[in-house]
């Protein structure tokens, strides 16, 4: 008895500290904010605690977001934005890398700018800068994107050359700008250059034909995306509601990168020149999807908007399938920091590196379907409960009637980063439903797969697809033909069945 009644005792005991150890969520006056002036992103995994987003006690309006292709990330960043502009009539600015936005903005009433297909930047438009510093500007770019730091003869020769072009077009290097003058173009410069070259007096003619050569690349003729005279005003755009700038028509990573910190760079300078009003919520945010070399390196204007975009009400989103693509300076300043399924450990060691959340994160984070997150927060004040919690799914707008399909569990690391295979296919439902029917597939077998498909917020998996076809009765050649006509690979098509159940 005595015995009996010690256990009694210790495990009344252990009840106790259990209801007092804090669990793995915020408490709920934290999660849950004044609907009026906060975005609802979902519900609490632990207490069903619905997460209303305000920046109001965090430490600043920046959003990181990592998670493999298909995990849910563009339907997060097109809800946030959509409620942004409900809640606070937030203008959103999207970097749209791969053209991933286009459909969306399209359809939402949005303006798409497609650059190198008709839309052009010159890079040195001015902006209301001063010239010296849009050529230090400019500088940076060429620094981030080339190796010209290694040669410090043709870093001068380029500087000087920008200088002197803005000269030549009668701007006063240190004063503000005349809007009534054209700022010159990247061919002005070269132009310089292969004039100096020409002459021949100069000491090292090999270091001024490189210098030539590193600027021709992004001046001559058909590739002159930001050598031509601006079709578009980032300025302008900033305050233009929902923009797309579509960078997929430009030909690498190189020219989408230099879009990219233009955008950034322009984007900076036109927050710090607005600075601060009396209006809540977000003026601007600034959407960066992956664009690693322009995320990854912490010269990067990404980097500054996340300093310092607090103050002047603009926020910036940072999304990408690869955590070490964005430079830990992001992740240890953004306030919010949005983690949805992770396929690689040492990107989860990366993460957990850099965010220190628990073991027990890191396993709910492995285990993540499409539209869960664990989400850490940082909060101005010091806190005294886990800022790391998870939701159990992203509650967003319902997508316009697209159809999502992933690769993302098949792909290797490699096969991901690669330009030239496609990670998700989009569909609009009669489109898919026509390519599944030209495949002999039965109308039975496509009405279950799209009853299974709206029941995944319109989102599958390719191995899941084709599971769900075989599950309700298509036969393995007609489903093989459809991933044929999609331009899978055998190899892929063989991978995917290796990996579909039964």
């Amino acid at each position: 008895m005595g015995l009996i009644k010690v256990q009694s005792v210790m495990s009344n005991e252990l009840a106790k500290r259990a209801c007092l150890g804090r669990p793995p969520e915020p408490p709920y006056e934290y999660l849950l904010n004044d609907p009026t002036e906060s975005i609802f992103i979902g519900i609490t995994r632990r207490f069903s605690v619905p997460f209303t987003w305000t920046f109001a006690t965090l430490t600043n309006p920046h959003i990181s977001v990592v998670g493999i292709t298909g995990s849910g990330k563009s339907f997060f960043v097109k809800t946030f934005l959509i409620r942004a502009s409900y809640i606070w009539n937030t203008n959103a600015l999207i970097i749209d890398w791969a053209g991933e936005y286009l459909g969306w903005v399209t359809q939402s009433g949005g303006r798409v700018v497609s650059l190198g297909k008709g839309d052009y930047i010159n890079l040195m438009d001015l902006s209301g800068m001063k010239p010296l510093d849009r050529s230090k500007q400019i500088m940076t770019a060429l620094e981030i994107l080339t190796d010209i730091s290694d040669f410090p003869d043709q870093r001068r020769l380029t500087e000087e050359a920008i200088e002197q072009s803005y000269l030549n077009a009668g701007f006063n290097l240190s004063g503000a700008p005349d809007p009534r003058k054209e700022a010159p173009t990247l061919k002005d410069v070269t132009r310089l250059l292969e004039e100096k070259l020409q002459e021949g007096t100069y000491e090292y003619p090999a270091e001024l034909e490189n210098a030539v050569y590193r600027l021709r690349q992004f001046s001559r003729e058909g590739q002159d995306y930001f050598a031509r005279k601006s079709t578009v005003d980032i300025g302008v755009l900033l305050s233009s509601g929902l923009v797309d700038i579509n960078l997929s028509g430009l030909p690498d990573e190189k020219f989408r990168a230099l879009a990219a910190l233009f955008i950034l760079q322009t984007t900076k300078e036109k927050m710090r020149m607005e600075g601060w009003s009396a209006s809540k919520g977000l003026k601007a945010i600034i959407v960066l999807d992956e664009a690693w070399k322009v995320a990854s390196d912490e010269r990067s204007d990404a980097v500054t908007i996340v300093r310092e975009g607090r103050k002047y009400q603009f926020g910036l989103i940072v999304a990408s399938q690869n955590p070490t693509d964005i430079n830990e300076a992001i992740f240890s300043n953004v306030g919010t920091n949005i983690m949805m399924k992770i396929k690689f450990e040492k990107f989860m060691d990366y993460l957990q590196g850099s965010l220190n959340f628990s073991q027990f994160i890191r396993g709910e984070i492995s285990r993540f379907g499409v539209g869960q997150a664990a989400i850490e927060l940082s909060f101005q004040t010091s806190v005294k409960f886990p800022s790391v919690f998870v939701l159990e799914r992203i509650i967003g707008e319902v997508p316009l009637d697209v159809y999502t399909i992933t690769m993302a569990d098949l792909l290797t690391e490699n096969e991901m980063r690669d330009v030239n295979i496609t990670k998700e296919y989009y569909f609009k439902k009669i489109d898919l439903s026509s390519k599944l029917v030209s495949n002999n597939l039965t109308a039975t077998t496509i009405n279950a797969t799209f009853a299974e498909l709206d029941a995944r917020s319109r989102m599958m998996e390719i191995k899941e697809l084709v599971n769900t076809l075989l599950k309700n009765g298509a036969n393995r050649d007609s489903v093989i033909g459809f991933m044929r006509s999609l331009g899978l690979a055998d190899e892929i098509i063989s991978r995917t069945f290796i990996n579909v159940k039964g």
